[in-house]
């Protein structure tokens, strides 16, 4: 088989054929830091990481870059709210995303450009959109003429005459979008030929993707809120101006959930990476991510997340009890590769590395592992040393005793307790040994 893609902007699965035979250009639409990551950061983080990690294991060099939005209304009034500098809580919210990411087990990615390091750029880029005529200046800004390019709404499948309704701030026309706003008193601003101002949020990735990488992309992504409206201004921005295609494939993640209801500040069920790593380890909301396909909403629950706890548990017990040569399986491979190839399949080539580390039959296992690891990158081959709490310890002496004076039925209820707190206890003829579970 070879790699497939589901493409938004066909609406199918297509062959992945780069546009430079060897090299992967990707770039992917970073954060915006006027707050600390949350969960649809993790989601869209691990989903687009691991089909890095995909990319460089089928062979290709990879060239990942993800912008940080670094200046932006909500920066703006975040940092008036709190009564400090937008450097200040840019340069913090940053320092948080990295280390969240870090703890999800993600790649840093090649380049990293900060929007305030692109401003020319995006100077330049409206000036060209401006001298091909697809601009007009307001007191305000200068906006972007969606009428004038002929293809909005390709990405979407938007039609130009659904988004004719009202809409019309001052002589704003109808889903106009703004390229470059004109400072208030007290923001933030550069010079410009139409005046002190900052970007608007759509020119960033255009220039900053262009300038980096060249057009077009071999792939865009982000979160599936992303599609409209700003990957769909984003290709109306980029290919007016370059006369090219933006990208080639656009590969969009599934939206999260929060116990079966969307994620959202104001429903008040808005959780943030932090909150749930002080319960749950980088590798096991790997897994959960890992189990459900990146295309698919996604359910951060109580439920869910202490299910995924479970079987990462036992599949990392089952992988470091196997001992073997380190060879490869060439069956299990081609099956993990197939699962991956339709379109980055993680749940079934889940089942692929849960059938090989049940298998006792299998030759090469380990190395087989080590492989998919390369992808999964859940920490199965690291060994931790296990520290085991006083009163399990203590437990585990009791249904010792219990065992040998042959109170069968008070081990049991020993071994119950032991797996209640979140152990499991295993007799063979060196005695018992003790596992989390």
């Amino acid at each position: 088989m070879v790699l497939k893609l589901y493409n938004t902007i066909s609406r199918k699965k297509e062959v992945f054929k780069p546009v430079h035979k060897e090299e992967v250009r990707m770039y992917v639409c970073g954060p915006t830091v006027n707050d600390i990551p949350h969960l649809g950061h993790a989601r869209s983080q691990i989903s687009f990481d691991i089909l890095r990690r995909y990319l460089i294991y089928l062979g290709y060099k990879v060239k990942f870059v993800s912008n940080v939005t670094d200046i932006e209304d909500k920066i703006i009034n975040k940092a008036n709210e709190l009564g400090i500098g937008i450097d200040v809580l840019t340069k913090r919210n940053f320092e948080a995303h990295k280390k969240d990411y870090s703890s999800l087990g993600v790649l840093k990615p090649d380049v990293q450009p900060f929007a305030t390091k692109y401003v020319q750029q995006m100077i330049d880029l409206i000036k060209k959109l401006e001298s091909k005529g697809y601009t007009y200046t307001l007191e305000d800004g200068v906006y972007y003429n969606i009428s004038k390019f002929k293809d909005y709404g390709k990405l979407s499948k938007q039609k130009l005459e659904g988004l004719r309704v009202g809409n019309r701030i001052k002589d704003k026309k109808n889903n106009d979008f703004v390229l470059w706003k004109f400072s208030k008193p007290g923001e933030p601003s550069w010079d410009s030929p139409w005046g002190k101002g900052r970007p608007g949020w759509h020119i960033e990735c255009s220039a900053m993707s262009e300038s980096i990488l060249g057009l077009p992309l071999d792939i865009h992504g982000g979160g599936q809120d992303l599609i409209f409206p700003h990957h769909e201004d984003e290709i109306a921005q980029s290919e007016a101006a370059y006369g090219k295609e933006l990208a080639n494939y656009w590969v969009h993640n599934g939206m999260v959930n929060v116990d079966n209801v969307k994620m959202s500040k104001s429903l008040g069920n808005f959780k943030s990476i932090k909150d749930l790593l002080e319960e749950y380890s980088g590798n096991v909301i790997r897994y959960l991510v890992i189990s459900n396909h990146y295309r698919k909403p996604l359910d951060f629950s109580k439920d869910s997340l202490s299910l995924s706890q479970n079987s990462y548990n036992r599949l990392k017990n089952l992988v470091l009890e196997i001992e073997d040569d380190g060879k490869e399986n060439k069956e299990y491979l081609k099956e993990f590769e197939e699962a991956m190839d339709d379109d980055l399949n993680t749940p079934r080539a889940l089942q692929v590395l849960w059938k090989l580390a049940r298998d006792k039959n299998a030759q090469g296992r380990l190395g087989t592992i080590k492989k998919i690891e390369e992808v999964f990158n859940m920490g199965l081959l690291e060994r931790e040393e296990l520290e085991i709490p006083l009163e399990i310890k203590d437990l585990a002496e009791k249904r010792e005793q219990a065992r040998a004076s042959k109170d069968w039925n008070l081990a049991d209820k020993l071994r119950a307790e032991i797996s209640k707190r979140g152990y499991s206890v295993e007799d063979s003829k060196d005695g018992w040994k003790i596992k989390k579970i």
